[in-house]
């Protein structure tokens, strides 16, 4: 979808909705910028789109997909953004293995969505990481909550709380495995 396509839809979910640019807008963006994105001048980030769809009270990809294309959820290419919101699904479902492995081979410096897919892929870590932990997997949810750790802190989302809740569950899950470790010599 170009940037027009995109703009044009938004424009019809809004005047649909009957709402004005400025009801739109809010705090988030100036109505200035919606004005540019609606009319193909300006491309939104994800959390902008992601933004305009709560105010227009639509799903995301019902913005991300053209009429006649399937949804994002089953888009399959190399494209950056529908692997990215492919993932997001996936990470609601909890199918926290799943977005590992589509988002972890696109971390990558020239990928343009590398903070979100950054930030995203360390809190699924931390997330399977306490799977594996209620699993008593130890040695995976180590390595789980290592990855974790070292993804916290990349990219403008960076969260040092996640960090430390990763190093937090790793001391923990290394203090388990070494009493099993005990137990069973």
């Amino acid at each position: 979808m170009t940037q027009i396509e995109l703009g044009k839809k938004i424009k019809e979910a809004r005047l649909a909705k009957k709402m004005t640019q400025s009801e739109v807008v809010g705090t988030f963006i100036t109505r200035n910028m919606l004005s540019q994105i609606e009319s193909g001048a300006a491309s939104p980030s994800i959390k902008t789109l992601e933004y305009i769809a709560r105010a227009l009270d639509i799903p995301l990809n019902q913005l991300m997909t053209a009429d006649d294309d399937p949804p994002v959820s089953s888009v399959v290419s190399g494209d950056t953004e529908s692997t990215y919101l492919s993932a997001k699904q996936k990470y609601h479902t909890q199918d926290y293995i799943a977005v590992i492995h589509s988002l972890e081979p696109t971390l990558t410096e020239d990928n343009s969505l590398y903070d979100e897919t950054a930030a995203l892929l360390a809190i699924t870590y931390y997330k399977q990481a306490q799977k594996e932990f209620k699993e008593h997997l130890f040695s995976q949810g180590i390595a789980y909550a290592k990855r974790s750790a070292a993804l916290a802190t990349k990219g403008m989302f960076s969260s040092s709380e996640l960090k430390t809740k990763a190093l937090l569950l790793l001391d923990e899950l290394l203090g388990y495995q070494l009493g099993n470790m005990e137990n069973h010599e």
